[in-house]
């Protein structure tokens, strides 16, 4: 099994380059590394070479999801471990900037992941005229093969599965956080969101200040989630892609099965299980992620019949 260790990277298309660079570069925070021969844009969070990737395109999408791996064995075995398991992959050398060798797969949804044990670490550090996260911390895909991909995750990539919701969504971590991967039921194979971690909760609130200074509204939150328990907040990017902005995520400890104790959690020890909702505060947002995670079907929808056009 693929010992995987973080979301490295998440790489998009754009309609809008300039305007998504932007948004990244001076609202969200990251910096802009390099930039590519056709224009793509590589900014990073803080340490490594890139964290987001933005590439001119006449669609708006999650294209890439990018995982550092473990060097427990060579890119080359690890490609014949996945031909015996039936899955294609291509090992690629210089492929993008920062990255001297990776595998390309993909999911069961077709989501085009990159494996990595290496990747450059400029270190541009952080930004203090933005919001300026620690980290990008985890992804949600909107998935139409759920329980394929939630497995995809487990046995192959070594994913462990931590909460559910309902039978609606599963979280799936590689380290310590309570998720790295939520995989939603939702009937669309689209991004759900795109998570950031910030400092606390003095953070979130200079952030949301910050977002209203630039006529950026959120859509929901704050509030606390009850799978991981992070205090979130939500709002679109310039494409309509959902950006959630967190912190006081659950720790995982898988060695004893449980959760690092917080005097928000409904019993101790904590341990991962089945919520009815997803929010501990109030009710509504079930139908809020879904009305706003909609909004993006109907941008793509636009933009579709626009190219018939």
């Amino acid at each position: 099994m693929i010992k995987t260790i973080q979301l490295g990277y998440a790489d998009f298309n754009c309609t809008d380059l300039s305007r998504m660079a932007d948004y990244y570069e001076n609202v969200i925070g990251l910096t802009l590394v390099e930039e590519g021969d056709q224009g793509e844009k590589y900014l990073s969070s803080s340490l490594d070479h890139h964290n987001i990737v933005l590439r001119s395109s006449r669609e708006s999408e999650l294209s890439t999801l990018g995982f550092q791996i473990a060097e427990t064995d060579s890119l080359e075995n690890i490609q014949q471990f996945l031909a015996q398991a039936g899955i294609h992959s291509e090992l690629k050398s210089d492929y993008q900037p920062g990255i001297r060798k990776l595998l390309e797969l993909n999911d069961p949804d077709g989501y085009t992941i990159h494996l990595y044990h290496h990747i450059d670490m400029p270190a541009p550090g952080y930004k203090r005229d933005s919001i300026s996260p620690f980290k990008l911390g985890h992804i949600a895909l909107g998935s139409k093969k759920q329980q394929e991909s939630v497995d995809f995750y487990r046995e192959i990539l070594g994913f462990l599965e931590t909460d559910k919701i309902g039978n609606r969504a599963a979280f799936l971590t590689c380290n310590s956080d309570h998720h790295v991967l939520n995989i939603s039921n939702f009937g669309h194979k689209i991004m759900h969101h795109i998570a950031f971690q910030l400092k606390d909760s003095s953070h979130h609130t200079l952030s949301a200040d910050f977002l209203a200074s630039k006529n950026i509204r959120l859509v929901w939150g704050p509030f606390r989630h009850t799978a991981g328990h992070n205090l979130a907040s939500y709002h679109h990017d310039p494409e309509l892609n959902l950006i959630e902005l967190y912190t006081e995520m659950d720790q995982y400890i898988p060695e004893l099965g449980y959760f690092e104790p917080r005097p928000y959690h409904s019993e101790l020890p904590l341990r991962p299980r089945e919520w009815p909702r997803n929010c501990k505060w109030y009710p509504k947002v079930e139908r809020d992620i879904i009305d706003s995670v909609l909004q993006k079907v109907e941008f793509n929808n636009r933009l579709v019949s626009q190219i018939h056009d």
